[in-house]
């Protein structure tokens, strides 16, 4: 696969131009800071791997990531622990059921099976090596920015949103450590699990974060190898299968690239050794997937032919 700048520009301005009016879906009410941002701002950005930017209209907002911190975790356990490590304590399947399913760890032993459910990103958490709970913060906070070549911080106020309304969170981490399936004190895994959802990222900064996946680990923007190729393409993996929650096969049918939502408003999809695209705006599906960003990085990719099971007759 390959890519044109000016093609590229031209079909992604296409793209906003066909959906920036779709009025479908609503923002996630129940964190409440995420209840309160305009609906309306809709967002488009590409990085390829040579750094190459393009922007198209609110890429500038500041949005809480959400579940796409998931992934950023999971590199720098990948790079801590080892794949076999985090494989073997966490898993690489989808589990079927919603995101902050307590019924999918019970069918499965309390295993999360995917660092990509709210369980599993918990205990991806718990694996950062750290002396305690601030340090690992600090860990993680700084590898989010490193992948964005961008100062990331925290926003006190979605923080403070989500710290009142995680209770569903916390019970899943007593679980998993009655089970011995997470590896630090697991309220305080939830505490960081929260705040790493709750750092601000624009739309070209989470497109820098996929565009270092898509260049095997490598940041275009900074030039710094910040995963292995190896522990890269478990992560595209781990998106492909969980990316986009109860429709992440559809994804993969329709798209065939791996993808990453978050209630946010925020979508992020990689093109592998081109780039990736990131798509905000904050009207989401049932299940919790911007609705507009799927349709407009839906339309890129199918134009520009970004597809991994695309083949040719020989």
């Amino acid at each position: 696969m390959s890519c044109c700048k000016k093609d590229v520009a031209a079909v992604m301005q296409q793209a906003f131009d066909m959906h920036k009016g779709n009025k479908d879906g609503a923002n996630a009410s129940y964190i409440p800071f995420l209840a309160s941002v305009p609906s309306d701002l809709c967002g488009l950005a590409f990085v390829s791997v040579t750094g190459e930017v393009i922007k198209i209209q609110d890429v500038d907002y500041k949005y809480a990531i959400e579940s796409i911190s998931k992934i950023m975790t999971l590199g720098l356990a990948l790079e801590q622990s080892g794949a076999d490590a985090v494989h073997s304590k966490i898993g690489a399947d989808p589990t079927g059921l919603p995101f902050n399913s307590v019924i999918a760890l019970e069918l499965h032993d309390d295993k999360p099976l995917t660092p990509l459910v709210n369980a599993g990103a918990m205990a991806t958490v718990s694996l950062i090596e750290a002396e305690d709970k601030e340090q690992r913060w600090q860990k993680i906070l700084a590898f989010q920015s490193a992948l964005a070549a961008a100062d990331i911080e925290l926003s006190e106020d979605v923080n403070q949103s989500e710290q009142t309304t995680n209770a569903h969170n916390r019970a899943m981490a007593l679980l998993l450590e009655s089970s011995n399936r997470i590896y630090s004190d697991p309220l305080e895994a939830c505490d960081v699990y929260t705040r790493q959802c709750s750092t601000l990222f624009n739309t070209v900064e989470l497109a820098t974060v996929g565009a270092t996946f898509a260049n095997g680990g490598k940041n275009p923007v900074s030039g710094k190898q910040l995963v292995s190729p190896e522990n890269a393409a478990h992560i595209l993996a781990e998106m492909m299968m969980e990316g986009l929650y109860d429709t992440s096969g559809d994804w993969a049918y329709d798209v065939g690239l791996p993808g990453k939502s978050g209630v946010g408003g925020g979508l992020l999809t990689i093109i592998p050794n081109v780039g990736a695209l990131a798509a905000f705006s904050p009207r989401l599906d049932q299940f919790g997937n911007s609705v507009r960003g799927q349709l407009m990085i839906k339309h890129v990719a199918q134009t520009m032919g970004w597809n991994l099971f695309n083949s040719k007759q020989h």
